[in-house]
C-alpha cells in the first residue's frame, strides 16, 4: 500500500494535501480505505460553498458491500469537487491520490493540520 510522504492522514483513513499556497487543501481516500471498501460504485459530495468543520461529514462513498461516510479533516469550504467522479467512481479505487481526489477546500484554520497524522504514523496505525 502507498502513503505518500507528502500528505497528512485521519484516523477515519481521509488524506490532505496542502496546496502550495497554504490557503487551499486537497482531500480524499487512502489507498488503505479504497481496499478495505471494495470496489466503489457511487460518491456523493456536499456541493461547492458548503462550509464545514473538521471532523463533519463531507460525503459518501458507496461500495459493493457499504456505504462510508467521509469526514473532514479539517475545517473549510469548499471550493471544488472532483466531477468525473460522477461518471466514473472507480477511479477512488485506481488511483486514490491522484484522479480519485474528492473536494479541494479553503481553509479555516491552518493550525488545525497540526493534529493530522504524518504517512509514518499513519502507515503504523493501519499495520
Amino acid at each position: 500500500m502507498e502513503f505518500p510522504e507528502n500528505l497528512r492522514y485521519t484516523k477515519e483513513h481521509e488524506w490532505l494535501r496542502l496546496e502550495a499556497d497554504g490557503k487551499e487543501a486537497t482531500i480524499g481516500i487512502t489507498d488503505f480505505a479504497q481496499r478495505e471498501l471494495g470496489d466503489i460504485v457511487y460518491v456523493e459530495l456536499q456541493p461547492i460553498g458548503t462550509e464545514l468543520a473538521k471532523d463533519e461529514v463531507f460525503g459518501t462513498v458507496e461500495a459493493v458491500k457499504t456505504v462510508s461516510e467521509l469526514y473532514m479533516p479539517v475545517s473549510g469550504t469548499i471550493v471544488a469537487i472532483n466531477t468525473a467522479l460522477q461518471n466514473h467512481p472507480e477511479l477512488v479505487n485506481q488511483s486514490p491520490y491522484d484522479e480519485g481526489w474528492m473536494i479541494r477546500i479553503v481553509l479555516k484554520d491552518p493550525a488545525e493540520l497540526e493534529t493530522l497524522l504524518s504517512a509514518e504514523a499513519y502507515a503504523a496505525m493501519v499495520g
